[in-house]
């Protein structure tokens, strides 16, 4: 058995390298593609895009994002079962690959049917994509450190702001060539950027990872292994058959979708199988009585973070828009491409994540420490502050002069308050999944949290439309109601916090 090289990489393992690059350039790719579909799909047809109805435009985007966490589980789960972890990281990298070249092809094709259908398979491509890669290196992450503790946090930690980096990055590039030359000139450096990521993960992979992530956990039973991968192949390619038929009866006009509608069904159904999960396991999964009050303390948390990803995940649909429409973004004579707000959060994500490492590490050596629920209820209050500034800044167009355009730092103010809420709230959530969970249910309450940010991308992508220069009552409409749902939520999980912390035995 090959073992990976140890260091190599700021003292770690020089396979962290490897996945780190990977995952930077894949989610480059992501994260560049995304605020560039709702300016795209939105543009009138003369302005090269498909001429959607903002409320659509901004759907399909809550769809697609919430489909990429909703991949992730099957993803885990076929790599798990079947592929093993590196093959199931390099199918996934050709999936996006290829589905960027998709996208990329669109634009040949035209602004008809066939320019769509080549844009639509591309978003289904880089879905099933992403949902192979990106549960999955964050697993391999993890088997570089077999011995736990505080360096595989540190490695995790640097991994993290591999994230951030692509993120930001990626938003700058495909932000400047999709609105300055071309959508799809951005939509193809995107493309460059998931290529780059699978060149650097087949070339640097073997001599780094040694054999991590070649096999799968097999059972000692040959025919019960066989009859397990049998499962996972006949489940994979039925589930892509249906998707398959889905798409090419939307595309031979058997039935048109309607985004919103579909987005609202999604929406209902995954709230419900939420709700049925936590109703089985708590009436029916055998825990004990402390256990059924951490599974009500994950439920708690778990339609916090809805809440809260559904104000946050706006930043590529209503916050996109109003930097397009609403923001004064010239200097000098260089304008300012909307895509590039969408950095600020990675920017700033950046540069206060060890802040913040250093302030829990603090608070927890002295009396000054906080629960789980107490940084959730700050993470929500910060982020209905965001979107209080929205509030101001919308209002502004209802001023004399009509449209005016505000200046950028309102977003700017916005973006930060919001990236002090994630940080307050995403990694707490993580850690409190792990800790809170009954060890049988561990995996499928990690699903539930992706779960709630599948749920809150739906409803942010439903609203995100409603930023229109001709109904300027709906903007300031849309934050106030964002901001009051926020602090509503934040004041109520407050005031739940003594009673959690009792059940959690944690500090204040």
């Amino acid at each position: 058995m090959t073992q990976p090289s140890q260091t190599g990489f700021f003292g770690h393992p020089a396979g962290l390298r490897t996945l780190f690059f990977t995952e930077m350039w894949e989610r480059f790719s992501y994260y560049g593609l995304r605020p560039l579909l709702v300016l795209f799909m939105s543009a009138a047809l003369l302005d090269g895009g498909f001429g959607l109805d903002r409320g659509q435009a901004s759907a399909i985007v809550g769809i697609y994002a919430a489909s990429v966490y909703l991949a992730s589980l099957p993803g885990g789960w076929v790599a798990d079962r079947w592929l093993g972890l590196r093959r199931a990281i390099t199918a996934g990298a050709f999936l996006i690959t290829f589905g960027h070249v998709s996208i990329g092809l669109s634009g040949m094709a035209g602004q008809g049917t066939a320019g769509k259908a080549f844009f639509f398979l591309g978003l289904i491509l880089i879905v099933l994509g992403t949902g192979l890669l990106k549960p999955n290196i964050s697993a391999i992450v993890g088997d570089l450190y077999p011995e736990g503790g505080a360096r595989r946090d540190a490695g995790f930690s640097i991994f993290y702001m591999g994230i951030n980096v692509g993120a930001f990055l990626g938003q700058l590039v495909t932000g400047y060539l999709g609105e300055q030359v071309s959508w799809h000139v951005g939509f193809g450096a995107a493309g460059v950027g998931m290529l780059m990521g699978l060149i650097s993960f087949k070339v640097f992979g073997p001599k780094t990872l040694g054999d991590l992530g070649n096999e799968i956990e097999r059972h000692p039973d040959p025919q019960v292994q066989a009859a397990r991968e049998r499962t996972v192949k006949l489940v994979s390619f039925g589930v892509l058959a249906a998707i398959a038929a889905v798409f090419l009866m939307a595309l031979g006009g058997v039935f048109v979708p309607d985004p919103q509608v579909i987005g609202r069904n999604m929406t209902a159904v995954l709230i419900g199988a939420a709700a049925v999960f936590f109703g089985y396991v708590f009436l029916f999964g055998g825990l004990d009585a402390n256990e059924r009050k951490r599974v009500l303390v994950i439920l708690v948390l778990f339609i916090a973070a809805a809440i809260f990803w559904s104000a946050f995940e706006q930043a590529p649909t209503s916050l996109n828009l109003f930097a397009r429409d609403f923001t004064d973004r010239m200097v000098g004579s260089f304008e300012i491409p909307a895509t590039w707000f969408q950095s600020v959060n990675s920017f700033f994500i950046i540069l206060l994540a060890p802040v913040f490492a250093w302030i829990w590490v603090g608070l927890a050596k002295g009396p000054g420490d906080l629960s789980s629920p107490a940084k959730f209820s700050l993470g929500l209050a910060f982020a209905g502050v965001g979107f209080a500034l929205m509030i101001i800044a919308a209002n502004k167009l209802g001023a004399p002069d009509g449209t005016a355009l505000g200046p950028p730092m309102w977003l700017v103010g916005s973006y930060f308050f919001q990236t002090v809420g994630e940080l307050c709230l995403s990694p707490v959530g993580l850690s409190s999944m792990t800790k809170l969970s009954p060890r049988k249910y561990l995996g499928q309450m990690m699903g539930i949290w992706f779960l709630a940010t599948a749920v809150g991308n739906l409803i942010a992508g439903l609203v995100g439309g409603q930023v229109d220069p001709e109904n300027l009552q709906q903007t300031p409409a849309l934050f106030t109601t964002t901001s009051i749902s926020l602090f509503v939520a934040a004041v109520v999980l407050g005031l739940l916090i003594v009673p959690i912390r009792r059940m959690m035995g944690e500090k204040q």
